[in-house]
């Protein structure tokens, strides 16, 4: 059936909300920049050092998360959930603060990061399956890092079976290139890198914004 007037076509748009295009191809994750206070009154970020058996990422610096599941309300639920399950704690131990800025990366990708606190005196219990080691460093430390950034250039590679005959310039055809950035943080003899460093800039660039 034709459309009438052109009037008909704006209840289809009509105050729809973007989404994510090809949503589908995308793994989505979420993490927790976990913050506790010391005796002292003190600000700690907590990290976690992945087990050595895991397949993906073994023995990196990261913090507590996971996939989104079916289950999980939404990704601060996921947050919440993994950092429980991740560090041994009640779910009511995690308090989600709010979310910092998401990630998608050319690796299909898309990456929720939350800040929040962990309880002040709860008992960590890290699971020996996903979790190496836990260690924390000061907030006023960290504020006092000056990271370094590399970037890594991403370039498209089409199948063997890419139909080059639709496109001008066939196999010739000028495909862009992307930058990745990698960036490093040195702290106490440890090394944080990759997207956990990317999630711990942006925090403390808010941080250092809201004091300014």
């Amino acid at each position: 059936m034709g459309l009438n007037k052109p009037n008909d076509l704006l209840p289809v748009f009509w105050e729809r909300q973007g989404r994510l295009l090809d949503a589908e191809l995308f793994t989505r994750s979420a993490v927790l920049l976990p913050l506790f206070k010391d005796a002292a009154g003190a600000w700690h970020v907590l990290f976690e050092v992945r087990s050595a058996h895991l397949a993906r990422q073994p023995g990196e610096i990261c913090f507590p998360g996971g996939l989104v599941e079916a289950r999980d309300a939404d990704a601060k639920e996921t947050a919440r959930r993994e950092t429980a399950e991740e560090l041994g704690l009640p779910p009511e131990a995690v308090s989600i603060w709010g979310e910092l800025d998401y990630i998608i990366t050319p690796f299909n990708l898309l990456l929720y990061p939350f800040v929040g606190e962990i309880k002040q005196g709860a008992a960590l219990r890290p699971n020996p399956a996903e979790v190496q080691e836990v260690f924390t460093l000061p907030l006023a430390v960290l504020k006092t890092l000056r990271p370094t950034t590399h970037h890594i250039r991403v370039q498209a590679v089409p199948p063997a079976d890419f139909p080059f005959d639709k496109i001008p310039g066939g196999r010739a055809y000028p495909w862009r290139t992307g930058l990745l950035p990698e960036v490093f943080y040195e702290a106490e003899g440890r090394i944080i890198w990759g997207l956990t460093a990317r999630i711990l800039k942006n925090f403390l660039e808010l941080v250092e914004r809201s004091t300014a």
